[in-house]
């Protein structure tokens, strides 16, 4: 195998580069500092949760010990590709491959986490079934706040975790908070804020600092939760591709025009990493947000596809679907409804946009439908696979 980028124009990092952008990743993600991490060797993968603990019962002499009382959830992962494209000098496709991941590792890791963060926490471009923010709107576990009483509203947020059986072991914020929480005093006088060169402590329990541009500083000034039942997944591979003709529409020249690769004679780096999050238990987390935050909900309220029947039954909260059919065409209802009245939503059947009510024509095998639901700069995309047989 060539050990240069013009040779070898698609394929792995080398793994001890990609395992270097892994941690890294991990190490700038609050999220992935606070939740439970599982590593991932396929796009799936169940996890047992124990949600209620075992018990200890008093024996007599000769007596049978009871039987414990834990009970189990095994909720699945869904790992999901996250892709950054960063633009390079066609210089760099003559140097050592691994040379070039060892500059670029950085870069990639901040665009990784960074946007796994805006996901996992309010849902910002999400792929993801679930999110931090939308499992705290679910409950209604929200304290509103302003700077005069926030001393008094961080301990009813903790209150909201306790209230609902959970115990807080962990809090996310935003880094314009640092001033409120170090005015903090308990009864005392001592802070109740520790501000550590390893670790920020708030009550005693670790706090996390979103400070990667991650964090909607409109929606929430700090999160509590107990953050076991926050479970991120993570594939130990790294994808690159090389781009040598694309437009980026995202990335902008000096000109204030998409930057094109062939027109600026450069050529651009594609990395992909597979990535899950899913908070398994909604109640376990509680948010301080500020007076005047509204909500972004991206979730549909109805959906069917046609008289067919989904599997499993339609949720909200889930985004994954199945169903079966033998005709060539079945109609798409408008029962593809946004939970909240501002949000939009878009029906795909492939990649063929397709208005609610209309016919839809089958292929054999699996059919893919998305309905991408948006509210503002928030999305959450379900999937039906319709098989036809």
């Amino acid at each position: 195998m060539s050990n240069y980028l013009k040779d070898e124009l698609r394929g792995f990092v080398p793994k001890e580069q990609a395992e270097e952008i892994i941690k890294k990743v991990a190490r700038g993600s609050s999220v992935i500092r606070l939740s439970r991490v599982e590593p991932m060797t396929s796009d799936t993968k169940k996890i047992p949760v124990m949600t209620s603990g075992a018990g200890a019962y008093w024996v007599g002499e000769g007596q049978r010990i009871s039987t414990s009382g834990a009970r189990w959830i095994f909720p699945e992962l869904h790992a999901r590709k996250l892709g950054v494209i960063i633009p390079v000098t066609r210089e760099k496709m003559n140097d050592a491959a691994i040379d070039v991941f060892s500059e670029l590792r950085d870069s990639i890791a901040e665009a990784f986490h960074e946007s796994f963060d805006a996901a996992a926490i309010f849902g910002y471009n999400s792929p993801f079934a679930t999110s931090i923010m939308g499992a705290v709107e679910s409950t209604g576990s929200i304290v509103k706040t302003s700077s005069a009483n926030f001393d008094l509203a961080a301990s009813d947020v903790m209150a909201a975790v306790e209230n609902s059986g959970y115990d807080v072991d962990g809090f996310a914020a935003r880094i314009g908070v640092k001033n409120s929480l170090r005015k903090l005093r308990d009864a005392n006088g001592s802070p109740i804020f520790i501000s550590g060169p390893d670790q920020n402590e708030l009550y005693g329990q670790p706090v996390e600092f979103v400070r990667n541009g991650a964090w909607e500083d409109t929606q929430a000034e700090l999160i509590a939760g107990e953050w076991k039942y926050s479970l991120v997944g993570i594939r130990d591979d790294i994808e690159y591709e090389i781009l040598t003709e694309a437009t980026l529409q995202n990335t902008l020249d000096s000109d204030g025009k998409p930057l094109s690769l062939a027109e600026q004679d450069m050529v651009a780096v594609k990395a992909t990493m597979r990535i899950a999050f899913l908070c398994v238990k909604p109640e376990a987390f509680a948010a301080l947000v500020p007076a005047e935050a509204g909500s972004h909900d991206t979730t549909l309220s109805e959906l069917t596809i046609g008289s067919l029947t989904l599997e499993p039954t339609f949720s909200a909260d889930v985004t994954e679907y199945t169903t079966t059919t033998s005709n060539e065409s079945d109609n798409i209802t408008a029962t593809a409804t946004a939970a909240e009245s501002g949000a939009s939503v878009e029906i795909k059947n492939g990649e063929t946009v397709v208005e609610s009510g209309s016919a839809a024509t089958w292929s054999i095998g699996e059919n893919t439908v998305t309905i991408k639901v948006t509210n503002g700069s928030y999305s959450k995309t379900y999937i039906v696979t319709v098989n036809k047989e």
